[in-house]
């Protein structure tokens, strides 16, 4: 199984969507804030506020790109209490 998610840092108002095929080790690995990534330079906790099962890598990279659109960001906006 792999999986699409959306996790909230609320001391900065952020989200961020990614994919993973494990979601647990992958959240944590945010919160851990190594290297240069995104998530890395925001202080306080990723929260995971959305996810979704699919089938494959490449399903769920379909999915990532989807909602990482402007209709994608809209439908977390509307949908996930941020």
């Amino acid at each position: 199984m792999w999986f699409v998610y959306v996790i909230y840092n609320s001391p900065n108002k952020k989200f961020y969507i990614g994919q993973t095929g494990n979601l647990e080790n992958r959240i944590a690995e945010h919160n851990l804030k190594r290297g240069k990534h995104f998530t890395s330079k925001f202080d306080g906790k990723w929260e995971l506020v959305y996810k979704e099962e699919l089938e494959n890598k490449m399903e769920a990279i379909k999915r990532e790109k989807q909602l990482k659109s402007f209709r994608g960001r809209e439908f977390i906006k509307k949908h996930i209490p941020l």
